[in-house]
Formats: structure tokens, sequence, C-alpha cells
């Protein structure tokens, strides 16, 4: 198992709950999220900036 710390910008969502699933899911494709947060928002493009440490495994 490896970590890695990864930033990923993410479209803002209608709502909290669709902005947490949408991070959710982005997040999945890069590995096993183990925290995450929202360090940047920007309005006007309407994007966020996460910042996350995951884990993924050695094995392929």
């Amino acid at each position: 198992m490896t970590t890695h710390f990864i930033t990923a910008e993410i479209d803002c969502q209608e709502s909290p709950q669709e902005l947490q699933n949408a991070i959710a899911s982005e997040l999945q494709k890069r590995g096993e999220p183990l925290r995450w947060a929202v360090t940047e928002a920007d309005d006007r493009a309407r994007k966020v900036r996460v910042e996350a440490v995951v884990t993924t495994d050695d094995l392929q």
C-alpha cells in the first residue's frame, strides 16, 4: 500500500451533498481516500480545489 498527496479541481454543485458526492467520486478514481479538505473556492470559475491523501495497492 502506498499513500499519495493529491489535488483536484471539482465543479461546484447545486447543494453541499452533491458537492461531497462529486468529491468522493473523483477521489475514488485516484485511490482510497484517507482524508480530504476543500482548500480553495473560486466563485467565478465555479470550482473548488480539494487536497487529499489517498492510498493505492502496490499489486497490479
